[in-house]
């Protein structure tokens, strides 16, 4: 019975065009990357990877990885509150709190094993049944998830609309209030509006969650992220950040007062009862971190901000000459730049059509993003070249080309 249910749920996901399938990369992260494709090995420009600075595969950090794992070994042995708390995560820590201090005045930080698990254990501790949680819309899965595990009561508000969350703030009787949002938000590449939500979060004694995955290493200065971006500096933010997007490693953490950071010590099971990740990692991420920070940072983010917008003023051009086609182009000014298709199977054909053509770039479908508005997800990284987005977007307006003929 089990496989004939499976098999007429994957049935129903063909239909729809709502399949997923994996692809096994034979290369290391980059945008020339090669793809396993039977026993051949084919060579494909990617558009698709969170790796923003382009600093996955620096031999630097290699170097780093490997002089992490002569001196720490490979695994940690247990979670970090039995004996798996090395001095490579204990420095981490440090120089993330020092990091972010500009923007995080006082906070501490600690160390997880990815994002998704810092942002389940976050919400599921903190919303207790004392707490309302305030959720955007179109936050992440994993802020969703972490909220559904909350004994908190969640409302959410529609993107964006804060005249919503002030007036559900109003209303709200509970003594603690958690306003959750992504920083850049993943599948639109659009920034919350910080300001005016920790304007909101202060008017009404509350506190802001922010998952910056998409916004650490890119935006603000030293790439401190959303908050740099806006200026921002703040007691009230409780802060996630991950560390294998443009970091280049792995891992994530929270960055927040230090009352916070010991809750979670004392009630965040996923931290609790997870063996900590290789302390290896966390030496790599330190040393990724100078460079994040520093003066290469800064040419990286220069780099990528001519990429960005590269590609946006070619791809306003393709969207504005070919009006039947209905494809739309949303305002974002970071790495994340979403070719809205609109229909599950055409984002599928187009995203075929860019790879016969050499192109990787994924489409997007639901329920990873609203019915009606799959796209290709175009991510870029300080390591595309302008001959790389250049080839993108040739590729694209021959596509649209053959799409306009069709329709």
């Amino acid at each position: 019975m089990l496989i004939e249910h499976l098999s007429r749920q994957l049935r129903e996901r063909d239909a729809q065009a709502l399949r997923r399938r994996r692809r096994v990369l034979d290369s290391p992260c980059g945008p020339h990357a090669l793809i396993l494709d039977g026993a051949a090995r084919r060579p494909l420009l990617a558009f698709c990877s969170n790796d923003y600075l382009g600093l996955a595969a620096d031999e630097r950090l290699q170097a780093a990885l490997a002089q992490g794992a002569r001196r720490w070994g490979v695994g940690s042995g247990a979670s970090h509150l039995v004996c798996g708390h090395s001095r490579a995560h204990e420095d981490l820590e440090q120089v993330l709190a020092d990091w972010l201090a500009a923007c995080l005045p006082g906070a501490t930080a600690l160390a997880f094993g990815s994002g998704y698990m810092a942002n389940v254990a976050l919400l599921a501790a903190l919303g207790d049944a004392q707490a309302t949680l305030f959720t955007d819309k179109l936050n992440h899965a994993s802020l969703i998830d972490g909220a559904q595990l909350a004994r908190a009561e969640v409302r959410r508000y529609p993107h964006g609309r804060l005249d919503r969350l002030a007036a559900e703030l109003e209303a709200c009787a509970t003594p603690i209030k958690l306003v959750v949002t992504d920083g850049v938000f993943s599948m639109d590449g659009d920034l919350a509006a910080l300001p005016e939500i920790l304007a909101l979060a202060e008017r009404h004694d509350a506190w802001v969650v922010l998952d910056d995955a998409h916004g650490l290493g890119v935006l603000g200065a030293q790439g401190r992220g959303s908050l740099a971006h806006f200026g921002l500096a703040s007691e009230r933010v409780i802060l996630m950040g991950t560390l294998g997007k443009a970091v280049g490693v792995a891992g994530a953490f929270v960055c927040a007062h230090p009352v916070v950071i010991d809750g979670l010590v004392q009630a965040a099971r996923p931290y609790i009862y997870t063996t900590a990740a290789p302390p290896s990692l966390a030496h790599a991420t330190t040393c990724s971190i100078a460079l994040v920070r520093g003066a290469e940072g800064d040419a990286r983010r220069a780099r990528l901000c001519a990429r960005i917008e590269q590609l946006r003023t070619g791809l306003a051009a393709i969207v504005a000459e070919r009006p039947r086609l209905g494809w739309r182009l949303p305002e974002s000014r970071t790495p994340i730049q979403p070719l809205v298709v609109g229909d599950n199977a055409a984002a599928l054909r187009l995203s075929e059509r860019l790879e016969a053509r050499g192109l990787w770039v994924t489409a997007i479908r639901p329920p990873t993003v609203p019915p009606g508005s799959a796209r290709l997800r175009i991510a870029l990284s300080a390591a595309h070249g302008e001959d790389d987005v250049a080839r993108l977007l040739e590729a694209l307006a021959g596509a649209a080309d053959e799409f306009a003929e069709a329709a």
